[in-house]
């Protein structure tokens, strides 16, 4: 069995984002992938003796995609801040399918904010691109698992979970986390992940 390994990732100092609250939410990120690597090791045990255990077997499965999502999930997350924040050009795939739907940049990221701030619950407010349509799609995400879209590949990713933001906005301060972080979105990694989607 090849073990999932914790990725790192280079972080800059973030607008807004004390790098003690990323320290945690990396520590948060390295027990997904503890979790799930735990999770695959019990499953090789027990599948040993299926009959007896299949009642833990079901339960560890279960499990299992709440772990190993919440793990891809955060790696979305925490690479889009690598390198600070760089706008998204003008000439790229990205903003070309922006533009086919809204106005301007800035009109679509509104839009993308708004829905962003009134869901109610935890979970993330994600982008992905849908390789069978060609195409973009805006979803949410409960939890870590629920709601990701079969065979899309996620190419953005808001951590919307309360430990991602609390501790330097409060509660209250969603919204600003929110601005805050587009304001530091590397949006040329995000247009990377959307053309190794749509080269696979």
């Amino acid at each position: 069995m090849n073990p999932f390994t914790p990725k790192t990732f280079s972080i800059p100092s973030l607008k807004g984002i004390s790098a003690k609250n990323i320290e945690e939410h990396l520590k948060l990120y390295q027990g997904y992938v503890k979790n799930s690597n735990l999770i695959r090791e019990k499953l090789g045990q027990y599948s040993k003796d299926m009959e007896a255990n299949s009642y833990a077997i079901n339960e560890l499965l279960r499990r299992f995609s709440f772990e190993y999502n919440g793990m891809r999930n955060h790696e979305v997350y925490f690479s889009s801040f690598e390198g600070g924040p760089k706008p998204l050009p003008q000439d790229s795939e990205l903003m070309k399918r922006m533009l086919k739907v809204a106005p301007s940049f800035d009109a679509w990221i509104a839009g993308f904010k708004a829905f962003a701030s009134t869901v109610r619950g935890i979970g993330w407010a994600t982008i992905w691109y849908d390789s069978k349509i060609d195409d973009l799609a805006v979803t949410w995400i409960d939890e870590q698992h629920l709601g990701q879209l079969q065979g899309c590949a996620m190419i953005l990713g808001l951590d919307l979970w309360e430990h991602s933001y609390v501790a330097d906005y409060q509660p209250s301060g969603k919204k600003n986390y929110i601005e805050d972080f587009f304001a530091n979105v590397n949006w040329e990694i995000i247009e990377n992940n959307l053309m190794a989607a749509k080269s696979k």
